[in-house]
This record gives C-alpha cells, structure tokens and sequence, in this order.
C-alpha cells in the first residue's frame, strides 16, 4: 500500500485532520450508496482506511451495531475514537490493507480513497482477494477513488484514477447497482472529481 502510518500520522499530525484534502464534514454520498444497496443497521460494516473520517460517526448514529474502521495511522484511529467515544459497536483495526488478514466476515465494504494509492497491478490483484475474504458473495460493496479526470496525486503520493468500468473490472464478478460521480471540494477549496460504483460481490 502506498505509504506507510508514518506516512499518515505526520500528514494527519502536520497537516490537521479538519485540514486534509479529503476531509468531508458530510460523508452523504457513502451513506446514500450504503442505503441504495438496502444496507440496513442490522447489517455488519467495515470501513476500508476509515482513518478520522466522519463516516463511522454517521454509522453510529443512524443505530448500525456492528462496525469496523480499519487504517494504519494510529493518529487517525485515536481520532476517530476520541470524537465518539468508547463505542462497544465500533472495532477499531490498526493494520496496513495489504498485510491484513481478517478473522470474520462483514455485510458490506466501504472504502473510500484507498483503492487510488495502490498504483500496481499485483496491489490490485490482492485488494480484490482480500475483498472477497472479507465480504460474503451476496455481500455489499461502495466504493469511491479519483476519476479519470481527477488528480495524479495525493499527499505526495502518486494515484491511479478510475472510469467505472476500470473499477468494476479490479472486483472481479460483481454486479454493480450504483455509479455515481461526485466533485468533492476540499477544505483547501479545490474540486476532486471521484467516480464511485455500489453493488454486490456474486458468487
């Protein structure tokens, strides 16, 4: 995975987590998406490279009781924990994406900006087998990366952009439900255009 949490943590600690480009009080589209695939608070979710991100917070208060944030910065993790508290729902995973191996299975995968930093071809290759370890066929998917037309890089780290259909083919067998383009406006002002696609793992 591009970056190391050493990486994150000083960007994180630098740069503020209100300050980063892909900081969004908001997360309206991954809830939005979540709800069109019928992914209801009964169901399990995990948060790929949910570092600080706001989304576990919305999660929580629209009543899901079981989720996960997994990401290698503890900076992020610790900030995320302390924003909502000691939440029994919430399991908080400090493990680089590549390496991890997960001991249960979710309802649904949230990633939003992870899958852009892995810029390699066999990267990609063990993203789409750890989503199916992790993920059940039937299982939902959303997830969000820079388009085509979006930036070359981020926090000095180069990225990979995506069409919809580039992202479908890195799942594999899946059905897509979803596509959908947002323009998310960073702290900073700047547009970054994200394609996003929403669906489910077949068997």
């Amino acid at each position: 995975m591009a970056g190391d949490g050493t990486h994150w943590n000083v960007r994180y600690d630098t740069v503020g987590v209100e300050s980063v480009s892909w900081y969004e009080s908001d997360p309206a589209t991954s809830m939005e998406l979540l709800r069109s695939l019928r992914v209801g608070p009964d169901q399990s979710v995990i948060d790929i490279g949910g570092g600080a991100s706001t989304f576990v917070d919305h999660l929580v208060a629209n009543g899901h009781g079981d989720i996960a944030v997994l990401d290698l910065s503890s900076v992020a993790l610790a900030t995320a924990r302390a924003r909502i508290g000691d939440v029994a729902t919430v399991e908080w995973i400090e493990a680089d994406l590549l390496t991890w191996r997960p001991t249960r299975t979710w309802d649904a995968w949230h990633d939003r900006a992870v899958l852009h930093f892995l810029v390699d071809d066999d990267a990609r290759a063990a993203y789409q087998v750890l989503l199916r370890r992790t993920v059940p066929p039937g299982g939902a998917f959303v997830i969000g990366t820079f388009a085509e037309d979006g930036p070359t890089e981020c926090s000095s780290l180069p990225v990979r952009r995506y069409s919809f259909d580039d992202l479908a083919d890195v799942l594999g067998d899946v059905e897509v439900v979803v596509r959908r383009r947002q323009v998310h406006e960073t702290p900073g002002g700047v547009d970054q255009p994200f394609n996003w696609i929403a669906g489910r793992l077949r068997s």
